[in-house]
């Protein structure tokens, strides 16, 4: 026992093992529990009734004497030892991992993954488990490897913690890592030498388990389906870029006072050049900072086209920007995973090259937001007669999975693009969007004069603790007693 300071008193187990009841009642019960398929309570009191407590035995060593009782045949003997075959498969499976370590939960997850072979598969590569069973990483992986007797400075090990850095970075944001740092992070992290997860490299990119590829001469490693992806965003934009635009027959220099005087809104010479630029290009970008008026170019744009009776599709990363986006413009806008008509029991998409999108032109906003896989799948849903604006700010939120995939388009200069420098009116008098420009050039903030309203708060702290006891106190009590809301 041991005295948990939240639980309080617990019992702890070093191995547990799941054994049959040894009772006549007991043994009726469990047959009659629905666990052997067959039997329910009514077979469970005959075949208890004729064998005692013999019958787990006949079960699996004498099925043929169960045809001798009332209302069992072949074909319900078959489908009894059957489930009891599977049942002891299960129990040496539990049992096995169980005593390597292995939560119930966890084993009972990798038994469906693997169903009978699981206890070779394992032994054979324990750190396939951190591939192939979500939830479960290389650390509970290498802890079973390590009882079940693999070297520390084996391949198999170096090869998986590989593979775990790349995971590792990939979650942090990056799509590769440099050959050397990437060797020389998981022999930090498996102590063992540079040498060994050299070699190890060489077998993964062998293996086709990862891509080892230049930039700006640096040899760097890329899990696989990550370079696919991100070549694949280059050959989908390139292939987007060439034919007609759907919408042509515009006269650019005609649409410009047109759209303003329909919407009732001046546009800045920079705003003007984004319309151009959208209106003459099949692939676009339109980039900017906070309050220079991207969703305004947007909704002129949109309004322009849609005079020619175009299909226009909205999407956005997440649903408060596709909420936003569609306030803005008065259009339908979706998620980029409705849009693509996600599909939770295959974890996949319904719309894609083979089944693409049915429209000619799609809009996506704040696509800093963006990895690069789900870039990959929008991209490759959208039909080659079609047309893609991509409308974001890289200074923004980047995404939450790898790739930097707004910002590498800008800076690739394949795709047109306009930035959006001017900062409107309505926006210059918040000093949040002021003060996020000026950073941005590098520029100290501006402080609001004694009496003026303001959104932007400047707090002086010297160390990180002090910054963190103000940071709590400012979301716990100021805030909160400011805007009238409890903190939790």
């Amino acid at each position: 026992w041991n005295n948990d300071k939240t639980y309080g008193l617990q019992f702890k187990t070093t191995f547990l093992k799941i054994v049959p009841p040894g009772t006549v009642d007991g043994i009726e019960k469990y047959l009659g529990s629905g666990m052997v398929k067959g039997v329910g309570p009514y077979f469970a009191k005959i075949l208890v009734n004729a064998f005692g407590e013999e019958v787990f035995n006949i079960i699996e060593k004498d099925p043929e004497r169960l045809l001798k009782l009332p209302g069992i045949g072949r074909r319900r003997m078959e489908r009894i030892t059957g489930a009891w075959a599977a049942q002891k498969a299960v129990r040496e499976i539990m049992v096995f991992l169980q005593s390597h370590g292995i939560g119930s939960a966890r084993a009972f997850r990798i038994y469906k993954t693997y169903g009978d072979d699981a206890i070779d598969k394992v032994r054979e590569n324990p750190y396939r488990l951190s591939i192939d069973i979500h939830g479960l990483g290389f650390k509970t992986a290498d802890m079973l490897a390590q009882k079940l007797g693999v070297a520390a400075d084996s391949l198999m090990r170096a090869q998986a913690g590989v593979r775990h850095v790349l995971q590792e970075i990939s979650s942090a944001g990056h799509c590769a890592e440099a050959r050397k740092r990437l060797a020389e992070t998981a022999a930090r992290l498996l102590e063992i030498p540079e040498p060994v997860l050299e070699s190890a490299i060489d077998h993964e990119v062998r293996e086709g388990n990862v891509i080892e590829d230049e930039i700006d001469g640096k040899p760097c490693i890329y899990l696989a389906h990550l370079f696919r992806a991100e070549m694949s965003v280059a050959e989908n934009l390139a292939r987007l870029l060439k034919g007609r635009v759907p919408w042509a027959g515009i006269d650019t220099e005609k649409a410009t006072p047109w759209v303003e005087n329909k919407t009732g809104l001046k546009l800045s010479g920079s705003q003007q050049e984004a319309v151009r630029l959208a209106l003459n290009n099949k692939a676009a970008v339109i980039t900017g900072g906070p309050g220079v008026g991207k969703t305004t170019i947007v909704k002129s744009i949109l309004n322009i086209i849609l005079a020619k009776k175009i299909d226009i599709a909205l999407c956005a990363p997440t649903g408060r920007a596709a909420k936003r986006l569609s306030e803005a413009t008065g259009m339908e806008s979706k998620t980029v995973h409705r849009l693509l008509e996600y599909d939770p029991m295959t974890n996949g998409f319904k719309r894609d090259k083979e089944n693409p999108l049915e429209t000619s032109l799609v809009v996506i906003d704040e696509a800093s937001m963006m990895d690069v896989a789900i870039m990959n799948r929008l991209l490759s849903a959208i039909p080659d007669h079609a047309g893609i604006l991509i409308v974001g700010d890289i200074d923004q939120l980047p995404s939450v999975g790898p790739g930097a995939v707004l910002s590498d388009i800008i800076e690739s200069g394949v795709i047109p693009t306009v930035r959006l420098v001017e900062i409107f009116r309505q926006a210059a008098a918040s000093k949040i969007i002021v003060n996020a420009h000026r950073i941005n050039r590098g520029e100290m903030p501006v402080k609001a004069e004694p009496d003026e309203p303001t959104d932007f708060y400047f707090i002086h702290a010297r160390t990180p603790e002090e910054i963190y006891e103000r940071l709590i106190s400012s979301v716990t009590a100021r805030i909160p007693k400011r805007i009238g809301l409890h903190p939790v």
